[in-house]
Parts: structure tokens; C-alpha cells; sequence
């Protein structure tokens, strides 16, 4: 039985490398068609042959020049002696961009194998690759996989199991333009050889580090790093001659060499379709791009509206069912009528309410998956680039807005892909602006209630509001910085392809889950807290909700919302009980106007009868979708911010920022909304 090894695959962003170790070990990690990812080190499980290896998924990376936190990551990891076998996962499809990273991950001199990835895109194509003579020109073995159809997996980890001690492989086979004449023959030793000139400098460099930093096992790595001006190696291991900088000559002669590689390996390159770039002149198109985008996420919408509803029609019925059937057993078992009412009017209207949109969310993260493994959200990104840079932002900062209008969790988390601290943090600040699917439940609750067929248009409207507000906010801070942008967008545009019938089921089923764990724990208990405030005072039970603690603590600060239109002590409460998840809003509702079924036909009435008795309109309506669109991030939120940030200072900042941002939008659009209607 071989022994258990460490096996990290690593690669640039978007090669299929998540892909691959999701085949690998069953992990359902969020698996999408456009780079930053997977911005921290996964590890998971398989067994082969008996043995039971682990495997490390690392962020995705262009080289090993570490610039952001996710190529930091990947190069300690790699760089470190817990890694026994490098599995390089490269784009066949892409094959002269991915070798780059190719050549100096065998500089490292660590077993290593190749996965040739996409294969199936090659032969689309009608490309090949001479496998024979590739492997030949690296030295490593090669092996063709297409992770997508996990295929060729077992005759990967064949190829890593047998190449586990190997850091040379079969003789190397060269026919480069020119005689070397340096005094080594590195030629039989390394794929990558440079210039004589540059090798003595390598050889001199190798030695003095060996003299004087006897533990470093690399010795070529670090020499050649040292000639690239890495200052993270000069650092960690001075000498005491100084170096200029030969970085540019280095790259130069890898891509010499890359290009040699393409021209022996790579067959039918110059007759391969260009179906991509056909349609990136449209959708990348600095107007149209912009437009389709636009467009496209209105469709988004329209079928979360039109389709969702016609499928939460079911669901009402189901929950009312559940209801009825439990009230009535309960009724039957003699149960204190408290605690009845404390399941039906708390619990069930509360969570009830919000199940009740499952299938809007379903659509809405089904069109956001198939969007994303299209490779049209990379698109996005790289069309955005112009207006991000203008706000002192790379194009790659549109990444963590999008990913915004899922969840602000990841989203903030995907601000690790920024290499500059200022922009991970402005990016931070702004993303919670943009509408998370939690805010969805809001929206259709009273958009139908108060707009009817405009309904959608008014749910759209909160999105494009977001991202105005998100692009306002980030321009006012860059005029205070005035600082311009140094860091241009460097951003991988994927093949277009069908979206994997696998990849949009796991990103959807995930997204699901989460949306009923947190039905499942923290509206539950959401609910329950609601209902004991709005049945209980001083006094104890009550049933003059008026005077219940609930309303004590809505009517102390709710002069503070009547500016805004939203001097209601209900609708503060709700507000209020928002900070723990977006969705409570609604369950909240639901419990402050005792509404059982809130999603149902009856519901609806039932509630704008109850609104309108108070003097709840539909400018309030829309002005508290705004504040609730724009307000303090939820509690999961604001942790994530904590963590990412590693300052409270900072996301106490956000929390108070957003709340002054959202109090001040909503009460221009309250105060134009009274001198119209």
C-alpha cells in the first residue's frame, strides 16, 4: 500500500481546477466560469487504491509573483514541503497562457504532473495536441482529462501516485535555435533554460544562497526569483551583492520558449473557431456591452417574477395545509392555548411567509449559475472596467458587486482577489449596497401589494438603484483619495460553453440550502423573539399589540423614520428585526399585522387592509424597499466584514455609513415622492 500523500492542484483562474477537485472528493465548493473563485486553500479526500490521499484546491493564479491575497495563498502553499505532488491544472484550450505559470512551477523542482484540462474544447475546435511531444519538452508526465465529464481521473491519479518521489522525469528532448555554451549542461536537467549570460548569473546567485542559506532546498527557484526583483525573496534571504533586476529578460525568454512549445505541440492552431471572439464584439462592446447587461439581468427578473409565482402559488397552499392540519391536532392534543397561538401566528407565519418565496429564489439563482458557467459574468466584469477605473477601481472590483447579488457573504470574501488593501476595503464597503437574494422577499411582497402589474419594474428598480448607489458611493471616496488606479484589470475572458447540467445543480442546491437553514434557524427564532415582543409588556400577555414591548421600542425612535416615510412603530420593529437576516422583514410582517399565509391572494388583501388602515401607501412601500435595500448589512454580513477587515473600528464604520446613506436616499426619494403625488 503507497503512503498518503498531500496533493495540491493548482492553476491559472478558471482552468477546470475546482472542476477537477470536486470530482475528486465529491466537494460541492462553488464552482463558476470566471476567475476568483476560490479565494482560500480547500482541502478534501480520495481514496485510490486503498489509500486515502488529501487534496488541496488553491486559489487560481496567473505565476508566482504573489500580487493578491489569493496568489499569496497558492505560492506559500506550493512553496512550503507540505505538498508531495503538484497536480498542474492547465486550459488545453488555452495552452500558451496556462504554461507560463507551467515553467515556474517546475522550477521548484517538486513532483509534478500535468492535467491537460478541456480537452473536449480542442477537438471542438479541431485542434490537437502531440501528446507525445509535450511531455517530452517538459519533462513531467502529461495526461489528457476533461473534468467536466469527469473523465481521464483515474489515469491522473495514476500519474501522481507513480511520479510521487520523481522531481526529474525521462530525459529531456530539446531542439532549441541555439548552441549553448555555458560550462552546464542544464539542458538535460530543466525544461526552461536561459540565455548563458543568465544562467551564470543563476549558477552564481545558486551558490551564494546555498553558502549562506544551507536549508533552502530550491536553490534555482530562488535564484531566479532573486533576478526577477522578487522583493519577498530579497528579503527573507539578502546577499550581499545587489542585483539589478533582469524580470522582463526572464519573462521574455519563457514566452520564447512557450511559443517554441506551441509550435511543436500544438497542431491546427491558426484553423481553430473563433466563436468567442465573434461574440465578444457585441458583448463586450463598451455601449452595447453595458445595455445587454442591463437587459439580460431585466429577463433575470421578469422570469423570477413571472415564473416564481406561478410555482409559490403551491407552496402557499402547502403551508396553509401544514397549518390548518397542525392547529387542529394541537387543538385536538388540548395544547395551552399560548403556545398555540405562539406556532401558528409566530412560527408558521413567520417562516411559512418566507417558504412561500422558495421558488422566486429557485429562478433567480438558476438564471445567476447558468449566467455565471456560460462564461458570461467574466464578460461583465471586464465591460465594467472603464466605469470602475474612473472610480479609482479595477474592473476586477465588479467581481464582488456581482457575486452581491447572490449573497454579500462571498461576495465581501471575493474582495481577497483585490491587490490593493485600499481597494479591498472601499470594495467592502460597497458591496453590501447591492440587492443580496435575501432582500428578494421584500421586494415581491410589496411590489405586488402596492404596484400590481408594474410590480416587476419596481423590483428591478431596487437593483439598478443598488449599483447606482454602490458606484456613487465609491466615486465620492475617490474624489476625497484622488488616488488613480494602478492596478489595470487583468481578467481571463473563459470559452463560451453550455453550462454543466452538474456545476448549476450544485450552485443552485447550495444557495437553496442555505436559504432554508436560515428559514430553519435564524427566522425561526426570529419569529418566536417577534411574537413574544408584540403579545407581551410589563403587564404580561396583552392583546393590545400597541402596548406590547415591541411597540415601546418601535414608537421610542420612530420619529426618526417619519422624514423618511417610514413613521410607522410596525414597520420600524420590522426594520429592526431585519438586521439578523433580510428576510424577517417579511416573517416579521407577517407576525406584526397577524397575516398567517403573507405570500397567498388573501394574505395580501389581508395585509394592505391592515397597511392602509395605518395610512401605508405606495410611496412608503417604495420607500421601505429603499431603506431596506440600502440599510445596515445583516449579522452574517457584518461578521464577514469583521473578519475580512480584521478591524471593528472599520465595520462599525460600514454599519453606521450604510445607515446614513440608506436614511438619506430614502428621504430624498420620500420627500420628491410628496410633491408629486
Amino acid at each position: 500500500m503507497s503512503r498518503s500523500l498531500r496533493i495540491g492542484f493548482i492553476g491559472n483562474p478558471n482552468c477546470g481546477k475546482t472542476t477537477l477537485f470536486n470530482a475528486y472528493t465529491g466537494a460541492n465548493l462553488k464552482v463558476a466560469n470566471w476567475p476568483g473563485v476560490t479565494v482560500e486553500k480547500k482541502e478534501g479526500h480520495y481514496t485510490y487504491q486503498g489509500t486515502t490521499h488529501d487534496l488541496i484546491d488553491l486559489p487560481g493564479t496567473y505565476s508566482l509573483t504573489s500580487y493578491t491575497m489569493e496568489e499569496i495563498v497558492a505560492r506559500d502553499y506550493i512553496i512550503s514541503d507540505e505538498v508531495d505532488v503538484l497536480v498542474n491544472v492547465v486550459d488545453a484550450s488555452n495552452l500558451e497562457r496556462n504554461l507560463y505559470l507551467t515553467l515556474q512551477l517546475l522550477e521548484l523542482n517538486k513532483p509534478m504532473v500535468i492535467a491537460l484540462n478541456m480537452m473536449d474544447i480542442v477537438e471542438k475546435r479541431k485542434m490537437e495536441i502531440d501528446m507525445h511531444r509535450l511531455p517530452e519538452m517538459l519533462g513531467v508526465p502529461v495526461v489528457s482529462v476533461c473534468a467536466r465529464k469527469r473523465q481521464g481521473l483515474q489515469s491522473l491519479m495514476h500519474a501522481v501516485i507513480h511520479h510521487q518521489d520523481k522531481k526529474a522525469s525521462d530525459p529531456l528532448i530539446h531542439e532549441h535555435k541555439t548552441v549553448s555554451l555555458h560550462r552546464h549542461d542544464h539542458h538535460a536537467e530543466y525544461a526552461m533554460v536561459y540565455q548563458d549570460k543568465m544562467e551564470d548569473l543563476i549558477d552564481e546567485i545558486s551558490e551564494q544562497l546555498n553558502d549562506k542559506y544551507p536549508k533552502i532546498t530550491n536553490l534555482r527557484y530562488h535564484a531566479i526569483k532573486y533576478l526577477e526583483n522578487d522583493q519577498e525573496i530579497r528579503k527573507k534571504y539578502p546577499l550581499e551583492k545587489d542585483y539589478v533586476s533582469y524580470e522582463s529578460e526572464i519573462i521574455n525568454e519563457k514566452y520564447d520558449f512557450i511559443e517554441e512549445i506551441i509550435h511543436e505541440c500544438l497542431i491546427n492552431k491558426e484553423k481553430a473557431a473563433q466563436f468567442t471572439d465573434r461574440i465578444d464584439r457585441i458583448l463586450t462592446h463598451r455601449v452595447w456591452g453595458v445595455l445587454l447587461f442591463l437587459l439580460i439581468m431585466a429577463m433575470v427578473f421578469f422570469l423570477t417574477f413571472t415564473i416564481g409565482d406561478i410555482f409559490s402559488a403551491y407552496v402557499e397552499q402547502f403551508v396553509s395545509l401544514i397549518n390548518t392540519g397542525l392547529q387542529d391536532v394541537l387543538a385536538q392534543w388540548q395544547v395551552n392555548e399560548l403556545l398555540r397561538m405562539l406556532i401558528g401566528e409566530g412560527i408558521i407565519a413567520g417562516v411559512g411567509g418566507i417558504i412561500t418565496f422558495l421558488p422566486n429564489i429557485i429562478i433567480l439563482f438558476l438564471a445567476l449559475a447558468i449566467l455565471e458557467d456560460s462564461g458570461y459574468m467574466s464578460r461583465v466584469a471586464y465591460v465594467m472596467d472603464d466605469i470602475m477605473s474612473s472610480l479609482g477601481l479595477s474592473g476586477r472590483a465588479f467581481i464582488p458587486l456581482l457575486l452581491g447579488f447572490g449573497c454579500s457573504v462571498p461576495a465581501i470574501m471575493a474582495s481577497r482577489a483585490l491587490e490593493s488593501k485600499k481597494d479591498r476595503l472601499k470594495t467592502m464597503l460597497i458591496t453590501p449596497f447591492m440587492s443580496c437574494s435575501a432582500r428578494l422577499p421584500i421586494y415581491i411582497l410589496f411590489s405586488q401589494m402596492f404596484f400590481g402589474r408594474y410590480a416587476m419594474l419596481a423590483a428591478y428598480s431596487m437593483y439598478l438603484l443598488g449599483l447606482l448607489v454602490a458606484i456613487a458611493v465609491a466615486f465620492f471616496l475617490h474624489l476625497i483619495d484622488q488616488r488613480k488606479n494602478e492596478n489595470p484589470l487583468f481578467i481571463e475572458l473563459p470559452e463560451y460553453k453550455i453550462p454543466s447540467i452538474r456545476t448549476v445543480f450544485i450552485y443552485v442546491y447550495e444557495k437553496v440550502l442555505d436559504f432554508l437553514t436560515k428559514a430553519g434557524t435564524t427566522i425561526f427564532i426570529a419569529s418566536i423573539i417577534m411574537w413574544i415582543l408584540l403579545n407581551f409588556s410589563f403587564a404580561g400577555y396583552t392583546v393590545d399589540m400597541s402596548t406590547s414591548f415591541a411597540a415601546m421600542i418601535g414608537k421610542a425612535i420612530v420619529w426618526l423614520f417619519v422624514p423618511i416615510g417610514l413613521g410607522f412603530w410596525q414597520i420600524v420593529v420590522a426594520i429592526i428585526a431585519g438586521i439578523s437576516a433580510k428576510e424577517v422583514v417579511v416573517s416579521s410582517s407577517a407576525v406584526l399585522f397577524a397575516v398567517g399565509n403573507i405570500n397567498s391572494a388573501s394574505g395580501m388583501a389581508l395585509m394592505s387592509e391592515n397597511l392602509a388602515a395605518i395610512g401605508f401607501t405606495a410611496l412608503n412601500a417604495y420607500c421601505l424597499m429603499v431603506f431596506c435595500l440600502l440599510y445596515v448589512p445583516c449579522f452574517g454580513t457584518i461578521m464577514t466584514i469583521k473578519k475580512e477587515s480584521q478591524s471593528w473600528k472599520f465595520t462599525l464604520s460600514v454599519v453606521l455609513f450604510q445607515l446614513l446613506v440608506a436614511w438619506m436616499v430614502t428621504f430624498v426619494i420620500y420627500q420628491l415622492g410628496c410633491l408629486f403625488i
